[in-house]
This record gives structure tokens, sequence and C-alpha cells, in this order.
């Protein structure tokens, strides 16, 4: 190993040592003009309601933090906060560089119809669980509110379109068409942009009988 390093050209590490000496105060240059978004929440619901910056997708309040923390340029923002069943919560806000900006989020009732009287249960199995799941292009939730025992979705039985979208990855949407009392469980893996498609299973269960139904994921537009 020290014969390796010997033989090393005394101007490469001139050179490295260079970039290095360069390389971190431009790191700490960068830090110092971004700006910090901290959420806060009282409740479940607005822990696991879901955050657009600027109307992108950026994952669930509860986890943005330590390595999902929000950093953005300087100047306005606008944030948004989204839960089903509720009205969406909005906060414009001015970041100066290095600063750290705090908001409260606290989400209102929003006015609903009455609950279908029968239902079919959506249950979904995707990785990354932190992915956001649209319901006829309605934000319902993450990925992991709908994995798991005595975990799913209500639906009312019929034609739905269900799509899950995380920054960084390919949308994957399919539509199901469950009937009254049908289990309809959705898995696949989200693709990273660049990576080749793979084919999702869907599972449609009623009873003790299961279909295996496998359609194409389509890549769409992220929201």
């Amino acid at each position: 190993m020290k014969k390796a390093f010997r033989r090393i050209n005394p101007s490469l590490w001139v050179l490295l040592l260079v970039s290095a000496l360069l390389l971190v105060p431009a790191m700490y240059a960068e830090n110092q003009v971004m700006g910090e978004i901290q959420f806060e929440g009282k409740s479940h619901v607005e822990k696991t309601s879901g955050v657009w910056v600027d109307g992108e997708y950026v994952g669930y309040l509860k986890e943005l933090k330590g390595s999902k923390k929000v950093l953005l340029l300087p100047g306005e923002h606008v944030i948004t906060v989204r839960q089903d069943g509720y009205q969406d919560f909005t906060q414009r806000v001015v970041l100066q560089p290095g600063e750290k900006e705090v908001v409260r989020v606290a989400m209102e009732k929003a006015l609903t119809g009455p609950l279908p009287s029968v239902t079919a249960t959506v249950k979904i199995a995707v990785n990354p669980s932190r992915a956001a799941v649209f319901l006829d292009g309605l934000f319902v939730g993450h990925v992991g509110e709908f994995e798991g025992v005595g975990r799913g979705m209500l639906v009312a039985p019929g034609t739905h379109r269900i799509r899950i979208a995380l920054p960084g990855y390919q949308t994957f949407e399919t539509d199901i068409n469950p009937i009254a009392n049908q289990k309809v469980e959705i898995k696949t893996e989200l693709v990273k942009n660049g990576a080749p498609l793979t084919e999702p299973l869907v599972n449609t269960q009623t009873g003790d009988a299961t279909l295996p139904v496998v359609p194409g994921a389509t890549p769409a537009r992220q929201r």
C-alpha cells in the first residue's frame, strides 16, 4: 500500500489538495445561501399530510427533517399542505439567506358528502412507501398509510384511477374497477427516472377467489 502512494505524481497531490481547499468553502457558502423550512403539526392529521413547495410534492410533513429537510433558495415560496377530507393549508414564506422559517400547520375539516353505503378496500404496497397516493386526481395520503394489517383505503364500487408519485421517480398509474366488499391490492416498485419499467401486480380478491391482473405502468408528468 505504501509503495503505491509513492508512485503517485507529486503534482497530482497538489491538484487534489487545491481541489479540496476550493470545495470546502464552496460547500460552506452554499449552506449559508440556502434557507430552510421547518414544519410543525400537532395531530396525526397534520403529521401525515402531504407537503407541496411551489407546486412540487416533497413528502409528508412528519418526515421532512434530518436528511429530508427542505432547503430552498432565498426568495418567496408557496407552501401547500393537503390531507384527504381537509381543506388545503397554504402559506407564503419569504426566505433570507441562511434563515430558518417555521411553518405551523393546522388542518381544518372540509365539507364532504355522505359516505357510500357499500365500499371496496384498496391496499397499496409500493416502494418507496413515502410516495404520494392520488385517487381520481385527489391526494389521499402516502403509501405507508394504506399497507399492512388492518390498513387500506375505502372506495365506492366502480372505476377509479390510482396514481402514485414521488420526485425522482416515474409516476405509476393504474385503473381499478372493484365491486362491493371486494379487496384490491396494488404492489409495485417505483422506477427511478431513466431506469427501465417493470410490471406491477394488482390482485383483486372477493371472498376466497383471487384474480391476478397485470396492467402496464403508465409514466406521467409529476404534479
